[in-house]
């Protein structure tokens, strides 16, 4: 005689559903890790090295709190009697190589503009360190390359700073503080850090899996990511104070698909 001990049946079968269940979480979880396209847009800028572009190495002093800084200074064919953009580096080390920076000076450059591209500090040939720095400080080295570019021989008709990413909160402040003719902002958001933080950080997460589920990850890891010295230092930042004291002419542009830019925020 066979005794079949149902409890034990009923037990696995159980166990069976659980796990299967657990499978088909999984593979869920997964489609949007296998499917999604991680790849760069930055991909289908052309190549520019440093090399490619002619240019004098240029050295000035931020004497607010004495950093010597470095940086690169590009010519039109016309020297004279045309206007020079300063660039204001986004977040994080800045690089000579990089090709948003570089594509946008050779279009500048083709367009008879003068552009300076200081180096950020802590960078290349600038000296002194951006992590932990405010934004406010970091404000005062675009506020000595333009002092410095006030000295130079050439007879530049107008003088603007063009804000990148991070350095379209920058752009601001140093349009209250210098006299410009004008300035720009590219990327750069108008909302507060926080709230810049968490929509940034839940694309970077977006990439990996469901937007629903991307957006309550960020609200945990944000939390950690504000305890680094370099994002501790800008939490309480709000660029929109200076914007709405800036009067000369200004240009801001965003792109729809900006993932680290929340534009429909910075629209509304």
């Amino acid at each position: 005689m066979v005794v079949i001990d149902t409890y034990k049946v009923s037990i696995n079968q159980k166990m069976k559903k659980v796990l299967l269940g657990i499978l088909i979480v999984v593979i869920l979880l997964l489609i949007p890790f296998l499917t999604k396209d991680r790849s760069s847009l930055i991909k289908n800028f052309k190549d520019i090295n440093p090399k490619d572009l002619s240019y004098t190495e240029v050295s000035f002093d931020n004497t607010t709190d004495n950093t010597k800084l470095g940086g690169m200074l590009f010519l039109p064919n016309e020297k004279d009697s045309v206007p020079l953009i300063i660039f204001v580096q986004g977040s994080g080390y800045s690089n000579r190589t990089n090709t948003w920076y570089l594509t946008l000076t050779k279009h500048l450059l083709d367009n008879n503009f003068a552009v300076l591209l200081p180096d950020k500090r802590g960078s290349e040939n600038s000296k002194g360190d951006w992590k932990g720095v405010s934004i406010e400080t970091l404000a005062t080295d675009t506020e000595a390359a333009i002092k410095f570019s006030k000295t130079l021989p050439n007879q530049f008709t107008k003088i603007g700073v063009i804000g990148m990413s991070q350095g379209g909160w920058i752009a601001p402040i140093v349009a209250n503080n210098q006299h410009l003719d004008f300035v720009v902002n590219v990327s750069g958001s108008l909302t507060n850090a926080n709230v810049q933080l968490e929509y940034e950080e839940a694309n970077n997460i977006g990439y990996y899996t469901y937007n629903f589920l991307a957006k309550p990850i960020a609200k945990m890891t944000v939390n950690n990511l504000k305890k680094k010295p370099h994002i501790k230092a800008l939490l309480d930042f709000d660029p929109l104070p200076y914007w709405k004291n800036v009067s000369i002419p200004n240009f801001i542009a965003y792109s729809e698909d900006d993932t680290n830019c929340p534009v429909k925020l910075s629209l509304k």
